[in-house]
């Protein structure tokens, strides 16, 4: 079967066939026989979290702002080890996966799941309380009482502590005390950031993992001050369903509309969602090649246009022309929903559209040769 983008100035691309395929992979990607070749594999993690890191390099200096991320590397770490359990992988072969003994490996997630000193809390949550309740306190005296934890991860809560306007820091070398920021200016602050699109991004996230608890939610943010609130606001305001007998939240439609200032946060991690969401479950089915009938896969197709191309206006209008058909057929099924009751067995069906313009320079290439 010809592919669609065998067509000239088109390059095709479907997602490949699941590493779980009886069928052998091509030559391209592998030289194994009976799956993709581990050090495939390996370059291609390494590929995906050199972009992702290039996404949240962008995301954390957006607009001016240089977000805290002092604690991102601990997060990654634990997000992989509990996505490894939920998958079934034991402790031992995931401890052999990040290449290290199973003592360290479990040492470690003690470490970052619970501070060492303050048993029953994380060490984020152990250093804030204790700067609120003894602040002004000195680093001395902090690194003092902490010092059954690693000095390295408490001096990044601190650092991030501070990043994120909760704790004040006055002075310089061993002068430097901490203190918690007064309560009047983090309502301001909390203000600020549900103005920045606070309350969208807790919908997004209701909407695609909901329903879940508060106590759910809570786990996804480092800092959950502002959270009760979002919610009540997002629950009166229709965007979010409250379930009082199971005690949790979840939302049957999720709207950010084109090109609004406030919100755009909810509309990345929605479109960052859809595609991890793609490829995982491309990645799950057992079949070795895509076919255009698939209900679940992906395409990737760049099209290479120049002044007074014939079809240059028509391939840069493609995403206004898909949003406007997929936005009319949406609304038909809304319409169709509203008047007839939903089953408990249905299926949510993703679509995700994006496309980018990038200029090629060759002048410009060509100066730093």
């Amino acid at each position: 079967m010809a592919d669609p983008g065998d067509a000239p100035g088109a390059v095709f691309l479907s997602l490949p066939p699941p590493p779980e395929a009886s069928v052998p992979w091509n030559s391209r990607y592998c030289c194994q026989s009976d799956g993709p070749a581990p050090v495939t594999i390996e370059l291609l993690i390494h590929s995906l979290v050199r972009q992702t890191t290039v996404l949240i390099a962008q995301l954390a200096t957006s607009g001016g702002t240089r977000a805290p991320l002092a604690q991102v590397a601990n997060q990654v770490f634990l997000d992989l080890v509990r996505e490894l359990e939920r998958q079934g992988v034991s402790r031992k072969v995931s401890a052999d996966m990040f290449g290290l003994g199973l003592r360290t490996y479990q040492r470690k997630i003690q470490r970052l799941t619970a501070s060492a000193t303050e048993g029953g809390q994380t060490l984020w949550v152990a250093v804030l309380k204790y700067v609120e309740s003894h602040g002004p306190v000195s680093r001395a005296e902090l690194l003092g009482h902490f010092y059954c934890d690693d000095e390295v991860l408490v001096r990044g809560v601190l650092h991030d502590l501070c990043e994120s306007g909760l704790v004040t820091v006055q002075g310089s070398g061993a002068s430097v005390t901490y203190g918690i920021v007064p309560e009047e200016e983090l309502a301001r602050l909390r203000q600020t950031r549900h103005d920045e699109g606070f309350d969208e991004l807790v919908w997004a996230l209701i909407y695609r993992q909901g329903p879940l608890g508060a106590a759910q939610l809570a786990e996804q943010f480092p800092e959950t001050s502002g959270l009760e609130a979002a919610l009540a606001r997002l629950v009166e305001s229709g965007r979010v369903e409250y379930s009082p007998e199971a005690g949790v939240y979840h939302a049957s439609i999720l709207l950010v509309p084109l090109g609004a200032e406030v919100g755009w946060e909810a509309a990345v991690y929605d479109h960052f969602n859809a595609l991890v969401n793609t490829i995982t479950g491309r990645l799950r089915e057992q079949r070795s090649a895509a076919s255009l009938k698939d209900s679940t896969g992906g395409s990737t197709y760049t099209l290479e246009v120049w002044p007074n191309h014939p079809h240059k206006e028509e391939v840069r209008e493609t995403l206004r022309s898909l949003r406007s058909q997929l936005g009319e057929l949406r609304g038909r099924v809304e319409r169709y929903n509203a008047e007839h009751a939903r089953p408990e067995d249905f299926e949510k069906v993703l679509l995700y559209i994006g496309q980018c313009v990038i200029p090629q320079d060759t002048d410009r290439d060509s100066d730093h040769d």
